[in-house]
């Protein structure tokens, strides 16, 4: 049979096929980012909110002689009598109360004690604090693992909305900066919207990629993932320095009690003269060990440094400082303390918030230009072109993705086998999304 008339196909990548990745990626993403956009921007400003929140306790009346924070411990857990100790907070300031953190009921309880007299006076889950419901909402929608699953496929293919609307974006008939750098707002609703949607999309495209990457590693499939490739390769560590997403029904183990609170006293004086980055976390010994754990928590982590302290003498056994951790665990955590927003102080907070409000703008603008472009009775979806010729550049990206983003991978899969043996066998739901009808078997000539 000559073929010589039959219409040539297209390479990749191909216009309207790429155009239809943005609009489905878009489909899915956009509820999700959403939320995701709105709770990271009130994450960003974790330390002046728990400040905010906090104030009532860290303005008692200074001057006044504390009590040695073994007297503390012990005060706290005489008022909650089921509760065990777990670990203390060094004091930010003179007027602060003293945060000891219990376990009570298997779960962490934080406990705000005058230093003064050792009088209770306020108490909290630590995981129904407001900035704790946020990171559950933004890291696992309030869905335990099955949202942290979620949120990480929108990750995935967020970045399949960015890449395919940055190819949508490159402008193929110069005529200016107008519709690529900066929108053109005078030029009727229609052009209005489509330059807000992509000069709003290229200015935060690169921050919106790395605050994606950055945030991986906490993420419950891929941080998993991230580990165990680790373990394969050599270079994990005995702890890493970033909580995998967890559900909130997970109970915290308790912590052996020491038997001597004293030496928590000579923890304490060895430890405040370092002037270590707050919040600094002291923990008890395990078992027979005299050795306590002091960490300083700070979100802008290239500060951070872990300490080990004798209990009985007060001697400092070791430190890490950030730069004697691996390399793999210095690049994450500058990462995160980019994506928190605490890297480089209030600019890094303000780039966080033009970017997650860039992302909003997209979404928003995403979709008034489908609901004002869409006909009735479709989806509104690109119509699909002929079918365009494989390409092993292509290939080539996808399996790297795949690679990359296990999750990923898995739902183009299933995108794929479901598009092709069910949705497009459907006339009623093929005509809706705008896809081609199935070919029919060919039949060869006699």
């Amino acid at each position: 049979m000559d073929n010589s008339n039959s219409p040539r196909k297209r390479p990749w990548p191909d216009y309207r096929a790429v155009w239809r990745w943005h609009f489905y990626a878009g489909l899915f993403c956009i509820p999700i980012l959403l939320v995701l956009s709105i709770s990271g921007t009130i994450y960003l400003f974790k330390p002046q909110i728990e400040s905010w929140i906090d104030r009532p306790y860290d303005q008692l009346p200074a001057g006044k002689t504390s009590l040695p924070i073994s007297e503390q411990i012990e005060a706290t857990l005489a008022a909650l009598p089921a509760a065990r100790f777990h670990s203390f907070e060094l004091p930010q300031s003179p007027g602060a109360a003293t945060r000891i953190i219990v376990t009570q009921n298997g779960e962490r309880v934080r406990c705000y004690v005058d230093p003064a007299s050792g009088t209770l006076l306020g108490q909290k889950v630590e995981a129904d604090r407001f900035i704790a419901v946020i990171r559950r909402m933004h890291g696992e929608l309030f869905l335990g693992n099955r949202g942290s699953y979620l949120v990480e496929l929108t990750a995935c293919w967020t970045l399949v909305l960015i890449f395919t609307g940055l190819y949508l974006w490159w402008p193929r008939k110069w005529s200016g900066f107008g519709g690529v750098l900066f929108p053109r707002l005078m030029s009727g609703k229609k052009i209005f919207w489509r330059d807000i949607h992509s000069v709003s999309g290229i200015w935060i495209s690169g921050f919106a990629i790395v605050l994606i990457l950055s945030g991986l590693p906490w993420s419950t499939f891929w941080g998993n993932y991230f580990r165990t490739a680790r373990q394969w390769t050599g270079t994990a560590v005995a702890r890493q320095d970033w909580q995998i997403s967890r559900s909130r029904t997970m109970k915290e183990s308790s912590e052996p009690t020491p038997r001597d609170y004293g030496a928590a006293n000579q923890v304490a004086a060895a430890v405040t003269p370092l002037d270590l980055p707050s919040p600094v976390i002291v923990s008890p010994p395990r078992g027979d060990s005299t050795e306590w754990k002091v960490a300083s928590m700070t979100q802008n982590r290239p500060y951070r440094v872990n300490l080990t302290i004798d209990g009985e003498s007060g001697e400092l056994i070791s430190r890490q400082n950030f730069g004697d951790r691996h390399v793999i665990d210095q690049v994450v955590g500058v990462g995160i303390a980019l994506h928190e927003g605490q890297l480089f102080g209030w600019p890094n907070q303000l780039l966080g918030v033009i970017t997650t409000s860039g992302l909003i703008l997209l979404s928003a603008s995403g979709v008034i230009l489908w609901w004002r472009r869409r006909d009735q009775g479709v989806l509104g979806a690109p119509a699909v072109g002929s079918a365009p010729r494989l390409s092993v550049g292509l290939l080539v990206i996808v399996v790297a993705l795949a690679v990359y983003l296990p999750l990923f991978g898995a739902s183009l899969l299933a995108v794929y086998l479901a598009e092709r043996f069910v949705l497009r066998r459907s006339p009623g739901i093929r005509g809706w999304l705008g896809l081609r009808q199935p070919r029919a078997p060919e039949v060869a000539s006699v």
